[in-house]
């Protein structure tokens, strides 16, 4: 899983230093306002005004960073005479984003960014036969490219929504650039398959993206209510679409900073730990803080994560029991019972009898 919490950095792409050498060497950006696809909370623009931008980032801590900046931000794109796309790890999306900026009727310009990293250069190297590319500029490890797209027609690369198959659940929706958009997670499939025949009452599923777990979750009785908490906007919404289940309620939110009307009985979670292509494992480790943090002194949490990931001492020093329910050459799935620090959550009132501070 990609995910990041604003407790950590983004990437550093460097975008303005790449726009900045662009319009020294001539180029020019139609007036009026410049749509800003995938942004990340970091970066900066510092050649447009920030009165011109307007930021179309649907991963929410970026959201929120983005928005306490000082920009306009939204989930969805609004007409703009120019267009331009931060390329993000999927190539898949890449292009998909590439195709809705150059269908936009209103979009005179498309710019395309990205380090090398990101594959820039392939992207580049498969646009050229399509459309004419009006420049090129090179720096700090990566490239920005532009192009007018207008008569151009790349609709064909549009993205499209897919269907996969659980031989135990059944179909579900996602779209490239989802986490496991083509197949279901290895991971997440084994803790499904090691989860009880009952689980608790109030459950939430952290990270929950297309709703595979929830699924899994809501298959098993004793489940009243089901929280699924997702930063992705895009996943959330095709959860939205593969969890039907009127105990399902969605929430599109940091899972390591949301606050829940109450303690939840039960938590699972399938812990992302990357930030673009760099390993994180202090992502798993602030997921296991959150998860203490939201349940019940007597609640219960399953997590499944590669086995490599230094997790045992951290659910160990937050939770009275851990153990490990199986595991096999890449991946264990551990229950922990009864979170250590059980003091009031933010917005959430201490349990009866608990004193203030504990």
């Amino acid at each position: 899983m990609t995910y990041t919490p604003p407790v950590l950095a983004a990437d550093p792409a460097p975008r303005d230093a790449r726009l900045t050498l662009a319009m020294a060497e001539g180029l020019v950006l139609p007036d009026g306002p410049v749509c800003v696809l995938r942004p990340r909370a970091s970066e900066r623009f510092d050649p447009l005004e920030m009165s011109r931008l307007h930021m179309v980032q649907g991963f929410r801590p970026d959201h929120d960073a983005l928005l306490a900046a000082g920009y306009d931000v939204a989930i969805a794109a609004r007409p703009a005479p120019a267009v331009l796309v931060c390329l993000p790890r999927s190539k898949a999306e890449a292009f998909g984003l590439i195709a809705q900026a150059a269908g936009a009727p209103d979009t005179e310009l498309v710019l395309v960014d990205g380090q090398k990293t990101d594959g820039i250069d392939s992207v580049l190297k498969a646009l050229r036969s399509r459309v004419d590319v009006s420049g090129v500029v090179s720096k700090a490890h990566g490239k920005l490219f532009w192009f007018d797209p207008r008569g151009a027609d790349l609709s064909d690369l549009a993205l499209c929504p897919a269907t996969i198959s659980d031989p135990y659940l059944g179909q579900f929706h996602t779209i490239a650039g989802v986490f496991s958009a083509d197949a279901v997670d290895p991971a997440s499939q084994m803790l499904a398959q090691a989860l009880p025949d009952t689980l608790p009452a109030t459950m939430a599923d952290l990270g929950a993206g297309w709703g595979y777990l929830s699924a899994a979750v809501l298959a098993r009785s004793g489940v009243e209510t089901l929280h699924l908490i997702e930063a992705d906007s895009t996943a959330l919404d095709l959860a939205r679409r593969n969890i039907t289940d009127t105990r399902a309620q969605f929430h599109w939110a940091d899972a390591t900073q949301i606050d829940l009307p109450a303690r939840m009985d039960g938590v699972v979670m399938n812990p992302p730990f990357h930030t673009g292509r760099k390993a994180q494992p202090e992502l798993g480790l602030a997921f296991i803080s959150a998860a203490a943090r939201l349940l019940a002194p007597r609640g219960r949490l399953w997590m499944v994560a590669n086995r490599h990931l230094p997790y045992e001492g951290a659910l160990a020093a937050a939770f009275t029991q851990v153990e490990i329910v199986v595991e096999n050459g890449a991946f264990r799935v551990w229950q922990a019972t009864a979170p250590k620090r059980v003091g009031a959550a933010r917005g959430v009132p201490p349990a009866a009898g608990a004193k203030k501070g504990t």
